[in-house]
């Protein structure tokens, strides 16, 4: 490798799967002195999220803010809907589906895991069988992952609910859609969704520390039918406030909703559907980029099949350690950071050093993405890593509307 100049000053460039990059308006949104809590236009703006976050979801139904991280949602929604002794059933096409397992294991329900691997989607007629065999009805929920954020596979929702219709199975569906609300297609009610958790800092542009857990009424009945529920992750307040204190269980998350106000009106504006066409082309530029490098032998996608991939990251790996190397020249010489490789391999193994994350979620759009390729290129040649040549004629292409 020859000595080059560090070009890494200017505005940095954070390409990995969540948190997103911030929109200014966010940013700006949030740059200001704390507000009254009890009165004013804190409660006023308040009011208005709801409603905004529904339509963002696809729902008519309920939604619960909490001030907590996806972790925090996944115990939420669990701790509504079950109780130590239940059992669910865990489809897994990544880290993520095993971590939500995880939580429920903490609270006592009996999990049971669908392990489909690392490189392959839930396969429908196994979670069917499965069901069906549940003749007793003891799985009291399936929780499935849409966008798996380790593996960047993308799951078909409606499939599952399909399997879980073809079974005639009554378990609640429970979906994570935290790396893909706001970026892929989801649609809670058409695809009958009984709840859902995301958090704020991927496709909603907006710091971490918000998360937030959407439920019909199905999902409500199940809570009601609970002895008890913590009285902070007790969703129903929180759906139906009768004070302002409530939606929060305690003290505003004040500037985040500032900023959370600012992220969902950006998001309306463009529209839901074109925020998802938007996101979804740029996907696919990203990805004639990594398949023409592929070309050269030693990059790969983790994803083979276009029509499983996440809209919003992609899991890519390179003989162990230059993944790394990549990396860690990127964020050095050229002030972009891409994302390691998560669940892939033992973070203590030689071979985790052989997987990398591209995030294309939130606050990006076509020239954020040449230049992230363009970064990327950059340092494959400056690290002399075998690469095939035409990558980012082949973005272009895409980007272009060129068949």
């Amino acid at each position: 490798m020859r000595d080059s100049v560090k070009l890494s000053a200017g505005r940095s460039y954070l390409a990995i799967p969540g948190p997103s990059v911030i929109p200014d308006q966010v940013l700006q949104a949030m740059h200001r002195a704390s507000p009254n809590i009890y009165a004013g236009e804190l409660v006023d703006l308040t009011a208005t999220l709801p409603a905004d976050l529904r339509k963002l979801a696809r729902t008519a139904h309920h939604v619960a803010i909490y001030i907590a991280n996806g972790h925090g949602a996944w115990e939420a929604a669990l701790s509504n809907t079950l109780m130590a002794g239940d059992k669910v059933l865990v489809p897994a096409s990544g880290r993520f589906a095993h971590g939500w397992g995880e939580m429920a294991e903490a609270l006592g329900v009996e999990v049971e895991v669908l392990d489909f691997g690392l490189h392959a989607p839930f396969d429908m007629a196994r979670v069917a069988e499965r069901l069906r065999a549940d003749s007793g009805h003891q799985i009291k929920a399936v929780l499935g992952v849409q966008t798996d954020t380790s593996t960047s596979i993308r799951n078909d929702i409606s499939a599952l609910r399909a399997a879980m219709t073809e079974a005639d199975h009554p378990a609640l569906l429970m979906v994570d859609c935290i790396a893909s609300l706001g970026c892929d297609r989801f649609e809670m009610d058409a695809w009958g969704v009984d709840v859902m958790v995301t958090g704020c800092q991927k496709g909603l542009m907006v710091p971490a520390g918000l998360s937030f857990v959407f439920f019909n009424d199905k999902a409500a009945e199940a809570r009601a039918r609970l002895p008890r529920v913590s009285r902070y992750w007790d969703w129903g307040p929180r759906a139906n406030p009768e004070i302002f204190y409530q939606y929060f269980g305690g003290t505003a998350p004040t500037h985040h909703l500032y900023g959370l106000r600012a992220a969902l009106d950006l998001l309306h504006a463009e529209g839901v559907e074109q925020v998802w066409a938007r996101h979804a082309q740029l996907a696919r530029a990203i990805w004639a980029a990594c398949e023409v490098w592929s070309e050269g032998g030693a990059l790969a996608m983790n994803v083979t099949e276009p029509g499983l991939r996440s809209h919003a990251v992609t899991a890519l790996r390179l003989p162990s350690p230059r993944a790394t190397d990549l990396r860690m020249w990127l964020e050095q010489n050229l002030g972009l950071t891409l994302g390691i490789g998560l669940g892939m391999a033992p973070p203590e193994s030689a071979e985790w050093h052989g997987f990398f994350r591209l995030g294309h979620m939130g606050h990006v759009n076509g020239h954020m993405i040449m230049g992230l390729l363009g970064g990327i290129e950059t340092g494959l040649k400056a690290l002399d890593i075998p690469h095939g040549r035409g990558a980012l004629e082949a973005a272009s292409t895409v980007l272009s509307g060129q068949p």
